[in-house]
C-alpha cells in the first residue's frame, strides 16, 4: 500500500525512524518464552486438556537446541520518535517471531533476512527490516545453564541404555506449534565443522555455543531493497578481518538522522558501509512505491495460483498464507496487496502472525495472515478453526486451496497470458519460475549441483526434487556474489567440487544480453535491482489496466447525495453511495458473477466513500493516481457507456512505466551526507571480529544540531497541512469525525488490526467480544439489504431506494449471508470437524435427535393420532415442518458433493421456506451440545446477541425467495397433488378415467393417469421450477362422465410451496362448454394468518365455492346479474397489456410467468373475454348456452362461404389473406384432438394471435361480419366502433415484444 498512508506531512522526512538490536539479555539468563507458553496453554484449552499443566513453559522432552527462550529488545535508538512511538513487544515479536535460537559450530548459521509490517489502530503502517546473524556465546552462565537443560533432557528421554538417539525426541511434541516452532532450522546432517560431532547435541567441554542476535531497521515507506542491503552490509563489517572505515555509530547515526526520504518522483543515493545505496520514490501520477519483487511472488506461486488468490484477496475472504521463510511471507502478503491498487485491503492483515497470536485464525472476519510452517509437518495438521471461506496458500510447496465457487476474475485466461507474457520478456518462466541457481558459502559443504542452499529449513524442499521454483531471493545471491573479493577462488573451488555456478553465469549474461553491462559504472547488482524494479512496475500496470477499463465508468454511478461532510458522515449507514443495479446492468454478461461479489465488499465501500469525501477533502492519494488515469484513458479512447465489451485490453503503458524508474536510477536527483566521524569517546565499541559492538547511545539518540533539511520539511506540505487542519475545523471535531468515521465503515477500524503487544487472556477475551460485536452488525447490515433489495419493486414505485434487484444480486447476496452464516458458526469452535462449522453442527444435532427418536420408539408410546380441525372436506395435508427433514431431503441429494455445499444448501432451503431462524433456534436450543462443541466466548454461547441473530434471520420471512428450486435446478422433487371437487362425491360418481399433467418454468411431468375414486396422489419428478400450469381432464367414459372440479392443489413436497390452480367449470361432454380437459393457471399459495407465519407451510382454508370470477363461465355469470362495466371492461384490458409490458422489460431472468398474464385471473384473455360478452345475446334457446366461441364460428363459417360464393374477391389483397389466417387458425383450434370446450378454444385463439400478432387485424373482420348483428345487442362493447378501435391500438403496443406460450397451451396445435 502506499506510504503516504504511514507518514503523514508532520512527520519529519527522516529515512529511518529507529535502529533496533533484539537477542539474548545476558543480565537476565535463559528464560522460556512466555508466549509460547502461553500458546500452549491456549491449544491446550482449545483441545480440551488441562491448561496448567501445559503452560509451564519448560519442555524436556524437547531438546534445548530446539527450545523457544525470550528474546529482549537489547537496544533501541532513538529512545522514541514523537510521531512514531514504538511499540516494545510488538517489535521484539516480530523481530524474532520464533523467540532467540540456539546453535553449536555443527549447526547451519546462515545469516537470514526478513520484513515485518505493524499496523497502528488508524490504519497506518510501519515497516520494520530485520537481519539475523548467529554470535557466539560468550557468557559462562548461559553456556553452563544450557549444559544443565541438556542433562535434564537426556534424564527425562533417554533410559540409560540407549543414550544414542539424544535428539530424536523433539516430534514426540509436534502438536504443539510454538514450543517446536524453531523445527524448521533443524541440524544439517553433513557436519562441516572439525569435530565430526553430530548437531543439536551440547557439551560445554567441546562446543562452541551460539545465539541469534536480529538488526532491524523501522521505516516509515517499505525500502526494502534499500534497507537489506544497508543491514547486510553492516553486518558484513562485524565478520570481516579488518575494521570497517567509521565506527559503526556513525553509518547508523548517518541513516537515522542525515539521510532524508527521496521526494515523490526523484531517487536518492546514500552510504553503507563499503557501497553507496540507491533507492527511488514513484512520483505522484505513478503507482505507489512496492520494493518487494513481485517476480518471486509469481515464481512461487505461478501465474495463475496467484490470479486465483489475488481473486480471494478482491472478494475478502480469509487468506492464509503458509511458509516456513518469513520473508517469504511478506513477499506474497505485500506483492497482492500491492496489486489491488485502487483498493485497499480493509480488514486484518498480518504478514507474520507471532506463534502466540495463533487464536486469532479463529477471527471471524476476512484476514490476510501468514503463518510460518514447521518443517516436516504437512497441512492436514494444522488445526484452522473454519475453512469454508479459507483460501489457503501453501507457498513452499507451490499450492493453494479455493474455497467451494468462488467467481473467476473477468477475463482471466486472456489476463494470465499477458503476465506470463511480461514474466517471459524478462526470462522469467511463468510456471515454473526463476531458474535454479546455486550458491555456496564457505560454512558449509556443496550441494547437489545446479542448486543454491539456502537455509537449512529448506533442505528437505530442495531434496524432492522440485524445479527451480526455489530459486530463492535474486538480491541476496547476488550480494553475496558480486563485488565479493573471494567469488572468484570459490567459483574455482566449486567447479573442482562438480558443482555449477550456473545462475551467476545466467545473470551476466542476462546482463550482457541487455547490451548495458557495466553502463555508467553499474555493477551487476545495481543493474538486477534496475530489472526487478521494471518487472514489478510493468507486472502492476498490467493488473491496473484491468481496473482502469473495468471501472472505468464508476463515477457515472456514484450517488452524492450529502449537502456536506457533516451531514454526509452522520447518515453514512442510511444512504446509498453507488447505484449498484444500474452499474451491474451496464457491465458484460461474463463479468457479472465476479463484479456482483465484488462490489459487495467493504474495499469497494471504502473506494467509494474516498470518492463522495473527495468532494469536501483532498483526494486519498490511490484515488487520485486512478482517476487520472481514468481521464487519460477517456482522452485516448472515448467508450461510450453503453459500449458493453468483453473483449479483452492490453495494457499499453508498460514502456513508459519502466522507463520513469530507469531514468531515476540512472540520474541520481539527491545525494546523502557521508557519514563521518562523531564526536564519540574514544576506545569504546572496540572492534572484535564476529561480534556486534556496544553502540555508544547518546550519540545515537539525538540527531545533528543544524540539520538542513530537517528545516526544510517539506515547507508546502505544511502549508497544505495547516489549510487542511482549518477545513477540518471548520467542518467538524478531528475526533468526532474519526469516530464517524469508524462507524461508517461498516466493521470498523478497531477490529481490524490485531494488538501485538499485551495478551493476558483478558485481552484476548475483548478482542472475541469485539468479533462478536462485530458480526452481529454484519448480520443486521446483511438482512437489511437482502430485505430492501427484495421489497424494492413497491419501493422503487414510491420513489425509494434502489432500483429491482436482479436474480444475480439476489445470488450473490445469499451466497455472502451463507459465508457469514460459517463465519458465525466457527467462531470460538473447541475442536474443529469437518470444512463447514455450521454442517458440522447440524450432525451433531442430527445425531443425537435420532438416537433420542430410537430411544423413543423403543419405549414405544402407543401412538394418538393427530386430529385434524373438523375435517368433513378433503383437502392438503399439512407438511411436517422439521429440521432433520430437511437435513435429509440434502443428505439424499447426489449433486452436493462436499459438506460446505450441503451447509449452503441447506441454507438455501430453509430461506425457502421461510424456516432458517426457527431451524437455527431449534439448533440453539440444545444447550449441551452447544456447549460441548463452542467456548465460552463464541458468538453462539452469547445469549443476547444470538437473540438477536436469530430475530435479524426472522425478519427475511418477510419476502420469498426461489434460491434453492432456482440453484439446484436437476433434482429429483416429491410433489402432492389434491383435487377439490365442488359437490362431496361428485368425483366418487364419475366413471370416467382422470390424469393431470403439471408444468413448471423449467418442464413438465407429463400426462399421469389418477387412478379411479382418488382425489390425491404423488409424484417424483425432476425439479420443475415455479408451476405454471395444470392440465386436466378425463377420458369421457362411463355413464357418469361428469366431474365438477373447485381446484387442483400442488405441494412441492421438499420446499413446502403450494400451488393452487383455480377451475371451478365441470368437465365432460354436454355440460357446460363441453369441455374434457382444462388447462388451469396456478398461483402460489400465500400462507394465512399470523400465527402461520412461523410454519409459513399450510396451505389455506379452502373455500368449497367456486372462488373466482375468472374461471366460472362468464356466460353463466351474466345469468347472476354480475356485469362489468364498459369502463371497467377497458380499464382491465389496458391493466392486462400494460402487465405484459412490464414484463418484458423486466431483465430476463426475474420475469416471473407470461402464462398467468395470457391466461391467469386478471389477464389478456379474461379481458378480452369480457370485451365480447358485453352485450352478447346469450339467450338460453331450449336450455342451450351460446358461448363467445360459437360467434366467432359462426363468423369464420360466414366467411369461408362468402369467400366461396367470391363476395371476398373484392376485397382488398391484404385483407384477404388475414381473412384466410383467421380461418385458418379458428379451423386449427377447431381439429384439435383435445377436448378443451369452447372456453378454452377461445384462450387458444386469444393466445395464438398475441403470439403471430394477428389480433389486431383479426378485429375487424369479426366486427364486419353480419352475424355480428344477430348475435350482439346494439350497444355491445364489440358494435362500438371508438371502442375497437381503441382496443385494436392497444393491442398493437403487444407487437414489439416476443410472445412465447408455454408447451401446455398449445399442445397439439400444429400452426
Amino acid at each position: 500500500m502506499s506510504g503516504s498512508s504511514a507518514v503523514s506531512g508532520a512527520a519529519p522526512c527522516r529515512f529511518a525512524h529507529y535502529f533496533v538490536i533484539c537477542g539474548i539479555d545476558t543480565e537476565t539468563g535463559l528464560e522460556p518464552d512466555e508466549l509460547a507458553a502461553l500458546y500452549q496453554w491456549l491449544e491446550a484449552d482449545r483441545q480440551g486438556r488441562d491448561p496448567d499443566t501445559a503452560a509451564t513453559g519448560e519442555n524436556f522432552e524437547q531438546s534445548p537446541l530446539k527450545r523457544t527462550f525470550k528474546s529482549k529488545v537489547l537496544a533501541r535508538y532513538p529512545e522514541n520518535v514523537e510521531w512514531n512511538p514504538f511499540d516494545q513487544d510488538a517489535v521484539n515479536m516480530l523481530c524474532m517471531p520464533k523467540g532467540l535460537s540456539f546453535r553449536t559450530q555443527a549447526d547451519q548459521r546462515d545469516p537470514q533476512f526478513h520484513s515485518f509490517i505493524i499496523t497502528k489502530e488508524d490504519g497506518s503502517r510501519t515497516y520494520g527490516f530485520v537481519h539475523t546473524f548467529y554470535e557466539e556465546v560468550t557468557s559462562p552462565q548461559i553456556c553452563s545453564a544450557m549444559q544443565t537443560l541438556y542433562q535434564m533432557h537426556n534424564a527425562s528421554t533417554n533410559p540409560p541404555s540407549s543414550s544414542s538417539s539424544a535428539s530424536s525426541s523433539s516430534s514426540s511434541s509436534m502438536d504443539s506449534l510454538a514450543s517446536s516452532l524453531d523445527e524448521t532450522d533443524s541440524p544439517t546432517s553433513s557436519s562441516s565443522s572439525s569435530s565430526s560431532r553430530r548437531a543439536g547435541v551440547y557439551d560445554s567441554s567441546r562446543d562452541t555455543l551460539y545465539v541469534s542476535k536480529a538488526l532491524c531497521l523501522i521505516t516509515p515507506m517499505p525500502f526494502m531493497l534499500a534497507c537489506r542491503r544497508f543491514l547486510s552490509q553492516l553486518h558484513r563489517a562485524v565478520t570481516a578481518a579488518t575494521a570497517p572505515p567509521l565506527p559503526l555509530e556513525s553509518y547508523i547515526h548517518n541513516i537515522l538522522y542525515e539521510v532524508p526520504l527521496p521526494a515523490p518522483g526523484r531517487s536518492l543515493k546514500f552510504h553503507g558501509v563499503y557501497e553507496p545505496i540507491v533507492c527511488q520514490r514513484p512520483g505522484l501520477g505513478e503507482l505507489p512505491l512496492a520494493d518487494f519483487p513481485l517476480a518471486e511472488a509469481f515464481s512461487l506461486l505461478g501465474v495463475e495460483n496467484l490470479v486465483q488468490v489475488f481473486t480471494c484477496t478482491l472478494l475478502e475472504m480469509q487468506i492464509l498464507l503458509y511458509s516456513q521463510d518469513f520473508q517469504r511471507l511478506m513477499t506474497v502478503a505485500e506483492g497482492i496487496t500491492t496489486l489491488l491498487f485502487p483498493f485497499q485491503w480493509q480488514h486484518v492483515y498480518v504478514p507474520i502472525l507471532p506463534a502466540s497470536l495463533l487464536h486469532f485464525l479463529d477471527a471471524p472476519v476476512p484476514y490476510l495472515m501468514g503463518l510460518q510452517s514447521k518443517e516436516g509437518t504437512d497441512r492436514s495438521k494444522l488445526e484452522l478453526p473454519q475453512e469454508a471461506n479459507l483460501c489457503f496458500v501453501d507457498i513452499d510447496k507451490h499450492y493453494i486451496e479455493l474455497p467451494e465457487d468462488f467467481p473467476h476474475f473477468p477475463n482471466k485466461a486472456e489476463f494470465i497470458q499477458e503476465l506470463s507474457e511480461v514474466l517471459l520478456s524478462f526470462g522469467i518462466s511463468a510456471n515454473t519460475g526463476a531458474p535454479p541457481r546455486t550458491r555456496t558459502s564457505p560454512g558449509s559443504t556443496p550441494s547437489t549441483p545446479g542448486r543454491e542452499r539456502k537455509t537449512v529449513a529448506f533442505r528437505q524442499l530442495e531434496d524432492d526434487g522440485r524445479n527451480g521454483n526455489l530459486a530463492g531471493e535474486e538480491l541476496a545471491v547476488l550480494e553475496l556474489l558480486q563485488g565479493n573479493a573471494t567469488l572468484e577462488r570459490l567459483q574455482a573451488l566449486t567447479k573442482r567440487t562438480g558443482v555449477t555456478v550456473a545462475r551467476v553465469d545466467a545473470l551476466r549474461a542476462g546482463v550482457k544480453a541487455q547490451g548495458t553491462e557495466g553502463q555508467g559504472g553499474r555493477t551487476a547488482a545495481e543493474e538486477e535491482e534496475l530489472r526487478n524494479a521494471k518487472l514489478n512496475i510493468q507486472l502492476r500496470e498490467v493488473f491496473a489496466s484491468r481496473f482502469t477499463t473495468m471501472f472505468a465508468d464508476y463515477e457515472a454511478f456514484v450517488i452524492q447525495s450529502a449537502p456536506d461532510l457533516e451531514s454526509w458522515l452522520t447518515n453514512r449507514e442510511q444512504m446509498h453511495n453507488f447505484d449498484k443495479a444500474s452499474f451491474l446492468s451496464d457491465q458484460p454478461e461474463p463479468y457479472l458473477p465476479f463484479l456482483s461479489h465484488f462490489i459487495e465488499t467493504q474495499m469497494f465501500a471504502t473506494f467509494i466513500d474516498n470518492k463522495i469525501m473527495s468532494q469536501w477533502e483532498e483526494k486519498e492519494p490511490l484515488l487520485r493516481v486512478f482517476d487520472s488515469r481514468i481521464d487519460k484513458a477517456r482522452l485516448y479512447n472515448v467508450r461510450a457507456p453503453s459500449l458493453r465489451s468483453s473483449s479483452y485490453q492490453r495494457c499499453s503503458i508498460l514502456k513508459e512505466s519502466a522507463q520513469a524508474i530507469e531514468q531515476r536510477l540512472m540520474k541520481i536527483d539527491h545525494t546523502a551526507i557521508h557519514p563521518h566521524l562523531l564526536d564519540m569517546k574514544i576506545g569504546q565499541g572496540k572492534y572484535e571480529q564476529g561480534f556486534f559492538p556496544k553502540l555508544q547511545a547518546d550519540v545515537l539518540n539525538t540527531g545533528p544540531p543544524n540539520n538542513k533539511w530537517a528545516h526544510r520539511t517539506a515547507t508546502a506540505q505544511r502549508r497544505k497541512d495547516r489549510h487542511r487542519q482549518q477545513t477540518e475545523h471548520l467542518n467538524l471535531d478531528n475526533d468526532l469525525k474519526e469516530k464517524y468515521m469508524q462507524e461508517a465503515r461498516g466493521l470498523g477500524k478497531n477490529l481490524r488490526q490485531p494488538k501485538l503487544s499485551d495478551l493476558s487472556p483478558a485481552v484476548i477475551a475483548q478482542t472475541n467480544w469485539k468479533f462478536v460485536e462485530g458480526l452481529l452488525k454484519e448480520c443486521r447490515m446483511k438482512t437489511k439489504r437482502m430485505l430492501v433489495e427484495k421489497m424494492g419493486r413497491e419501493a422503487v414505485e414510491l420513489g425509494h431506494g434502489e432500483a429491482n434487484i436482479t436474480g444475480l444480486e439476489e445470488n450473490t447476496l445469499i451466497a455472502s449471508l451463507c459465508d457469514l452464516l460459517e463465519r458465525i458458526w466457527s467462531h470460538g469452535l473447541q475442536v474443529k470437524q469437518g470444512k463447514s462449522a455450521l454442517w458440522s453442527h447440524l450432525l451433531h444435532y442430527q445425531a443425537r435427535e435420532e438416537k433420542l427418536e430410537q430411544q423413543q420408539a423403543e419405549s414405544a408410546v402407543p401412538h394418538v393420532p393427530e386430529r385434524r380441525k373438523s375435517d368433513c372436506s378433503i383437502a392438503m395435508p399439512c407438511l411436517h415442518v422439521s429440521l432433520i427433514q430437511d437435513m435429509r431431503h440434502i443428505q439424499s441429494m447426489s449433486e452436493i458433493k462436499t459438506d460446505v455445499g450441503r451447509a449452503r444448501g441447506w441454507i438455501r432451503l430453509s430461506l425457502e421456506k421461510k424456516l432458517l431462524s426457527q431451524h437455527l433456534k431449534q439448533l440453539l436450543s440444545r444447550q449441551a451440545l452447544t456447549k460441548k462443541l463452542y467456548k465460552r466466548y463464541a458468538f453462539l454461547r452469547c445469549e443476547e446477541e444470538k437473540e438477536q441473530f436469530l430475530f435479524h434471520l426472522l425478519s427475511l420471512n418477510a419476502v420469498d425467495y426461489f434460491c434453492f428450486t432456482s440453484v439446484f435446478t436437476t433434482i429429483m422433487i416429491p410433489y402432492r397433488v389434491v383435487i377439490i371437487p365442488i359437490k362431496k362425491l361428485s368425483n366418487a360418481m364419475t366413471t370416467s378415467n382422470p390424469w393431470v399433467c403439471v408444468s413448471g418454468e423449467l418442464g413438465d411431468s407429463g400426462i399421469m393417469k389418477i387412478p379411479k375414486n382418488v382425489l390425491e396422489m404423488t409424484f417424483d419428478c425432476q425439479n420443475l421450477g415455479k408451476l405454471t400450469t395444470v392440465q386436466l381432464g378425463h377420458d369421457n367414459a362411463g355413464l357418469l362422465a361428469k366431474w365438477l372440479v373447485d381446484c387442483v392443489m400442488v405441494r412441492n413436497e421438499i420446499t413446502g410451496h403450494t400451488y393452487r390452480f383455480p377451475c371451478g367449470r365441470w368437465l365432460g361432454k354436454g355440460v357446460d362448454d363441453g369441455s374434457l380437459e382444462r388447462v388451469l393457471i396456478g398461483e402460489l399459495v400465500v400462507p394465512s394468518g399470523e400465527e402461520d407465519s412461523g410454519r409459513a407451510c399450510r396451505t389455506p382454508p379452502l373455500q368449497r365455492s367456486p372462488s373466482q370470477t375468472r374461471r366460472i363461465s362468464i356466460t353463466a355469470l351474466s345469468g347472476r346479474g354480475y356485469k362489468p362495466t364498459s369502463a371497467q371492461i377497458q380499464e382491465a384490458i389496458g391493466e392486462a397489456v400494460n402487465n405484459i409490458l412490464k414484463h418484458f422489460h423486466k431483465p430476463e431472468k426475474e420475469r416471473g410467468s407470461l402464462t398467468v398474464l395470457l391466461c391467469g385471473e386478471n389477464s389478456l384473455v379474461a379481458a378480452l373475454e369480457q370485451f365480447f360478452h358485453y352485450g352478447f345475446k346469450s339467450a338460453r334457446l331450449f336450455q342451450k348456452t351460446v358461448f363467445v366461441w360459437d360467434f366467432v364460428e359462426k363468423a369464420v363459417a360466414y366467411m369461408e362461404s362468402a369467400d366461396q360464393m367470391g363476395d371476398l374477391q373484392e376485397t382488398a389483397e391484404p385483407l384477404g389473406m388475414t381473412c384466410q389466417s383467421l380461418c385458418h387458425y379458428v379451423n386449427a383450434v377447431n381439429s384439435t384432438p383435445r377436448n378443451i370446450g369452447k372456453d378454452g378454444k377461445f384462450q387458444l385463439m386469444v393466445c395464438l394471435g398475441a403470439r403471430d400478432r394477428l389480433l389486431p387485424q383479426w378485429l375487424p373482420l369479426l366486427v364486419e361480419c353480419p352475424v355480428i348483428l344477430r348475435m350482439y345487442e346494439d350497444t355491445a362493447l364489440l358494435r362500438d366502433r371508438t371502442t375497437v378501435n381503441a382496443l385494436i391500438g392497444v393491442l398493437e403496443t403487444l407487437h414489439d415484444f416476443p410472445i412465447t406460450l408455454e408447451a401446455s397451451l398449445v399442445k397439439g396445435i400444429d400452426l
